[in-house]
């Protein structure tokens, strides 16, 4: 089965999408990437968006002009993903999350935009969407849900390898006997796209190259008030987005005292990713770390992970057949796949849900809605490990990854 994994993550830059053809062989799911791909979004849309994210306050027609459109601008991309890759069986449409409802630390609600509905019309495909609300439904956080392909991809590596994902917010994947645990960090580019912002007027809308980072020098005392975050010392599972970490946030904190030289916020703001990141991998025992997402792109970034992560292995998921900047993509593909085999794809031991779920709501295409036979009983669980082989390399010229780091950067 070839599905399209389409995803625009927490950096809210564009769609990333990616076609996998999937087969199942003795317990192990092996996947060809036969395309991977970003869409940035229109300037005018993505204005609105981000005018719209938390904590602004907006109306139902806002909600259903925005839904409309993104659903579209996601039509289009998936069309022409499916052109570039010779055709698909389904798409697995994540969308644009715009609100995840989080009370006394439990999740009660979520919101993905973008109408599936759109895709299906202008695909004619069946499509997977609204993955995550099952797992709310049942008591998990809803996030994250890339954790079951974390863990199949670390299936069988020695020492305890972990999964990080640096897109607007940072997800770690830890693979433990009991089940995998998997939980949001805090911020990844969420406030150094923030500060960027700030620090340009509005020229930049992410740390282009890891430059102003670089320019500036981390301020101790800034960096003590934001990690005081009550966030941070919660345990597992849990999960947080620009609900918390966005721009009145640092705005907030920057009041509490005198304010540093742009370019040290913009240090500041990276230096707490990293070390935020790192305190968790520490504090679970991780000898190796394998990393993805749009903040791979980033050298300030990474090379102060490297130093807060002195005597632990860090690598990106290149190495695992994984284009950094297409992982998530990646995931809901496999995703898609699973739901369209009866397979529950969250797990439980991360987002807290009462069990495994099959997720999603399936949007039929053109024709009748044909599903896959079920599988044989012996095979009617997740798979046990996940294989994909060397991706196309995509065009640099394609857009924007997941974190607004250019695809054009070269991976660190």
């Amino acid at each position: 089965m070839r599905v399209l994994g389409m995803i625009s993550g927490t950096s809210h830059d564009g769609i990333d999408v990616a076609v996998v053809d999937f087969r199942l062989e003795d317990g192990v799911l092996r996947g060809v990437i036969e395309h991977t791909g970003s869409t940035p979004y229109a300037p005018a849309l993505r204005e609105r968006l981000v005018r719209m994210l938390p904590p602004a306050r907006f109306d139902m027609a806002d909600v259903c002009a925005l839904d409309t459109l993104i659903g579209q601008a996601f039509a289009e991309a998936a069309a022409a993903a499916v052109g570039d890759a010779g055709g698909a069986d389904l798409v697995c449409s994540h969308g644009q999350t715009v609100f995840h409802w989080v009370d006394g630390g439990q999740v009660l609600g979520t919101l993905q935009l973008g109408q599936p509905a759109w895709i299906a019309e202008r695909t004619g495909l069946p499509v997977v969407a609204d993955v995550r609300t099952r797992d709310v439904a049942a008591g998990g956080q809803g996030a994250p849900l890339v954790a079951m392909m974390d863990a199949l991809l670390l299936a069988g590596r020695p020492g305890r390898p972990a999964a990080l994902n640096l897109g607007g917010i940072a997800n770690l994947t830890v693979p433990l006997p009991a089940g995998a645990l998997a939980f949001d960090t805090g911020p990844a580019n969420a406030l150094i796209d923030a500060a960027a912002v700030r620090a340009t007027g509005g020229r930049l809308a992410y740390d282009e190259g890891g430059r102003l980072a670089a320019a500036g020098r981390v301020d101790e005392t800034l960096l003590a008030r934001l990690l005081a975050e009550p966030y941070f010392d919660l345990a597992p599972p849990k999960t947080t987005g620009k609900e918390l970490f966005n721009a009145a946030y640092l705005d907030q904190a920057l009041a509490a005292g005198p304010e540093p030289a742009h370019e040290d916020v913009v240090a500041t703001v990276t230096a707490l990713t990293a070390r935020t990141v790192a305190a968790q991998v520490h504090r679970h025992g991780v000898d190796e770390v394998i990393a993805a997402g749009g903040g791979c792109a980033n050298p300030a970034l990474m090379a102060l992970l490297r130093q807060e992560l002195r005597g632990v292995r860090l690598s990106t998921s290149d190495a695992l057949g994984v284009p950094a900047d297409a992982k998530e993509a990646i995931a809901f593909a496999m995703l898609g796949w699973q739901t369209a085999h009866g397979l529950p794809t969250n797990v439980p031991s991360a987002t807290g849900a009462a069990g495994g779920r099959i997720l999603g709501a399936i949007v039929p295409g053109t024709g009748p809605l044909r599903l896959p036979e079920p599988l044989p009983e012996p095979l009617r669980t997740p798979p046990t490990a996940l294989r994909l082989e060397q991706p196309v390399r995509r065009p640099a010229e394609t857009g924007e990854s997941e974190g607004g780091s250019p695809a054009a950067y070269p991976r660190v």
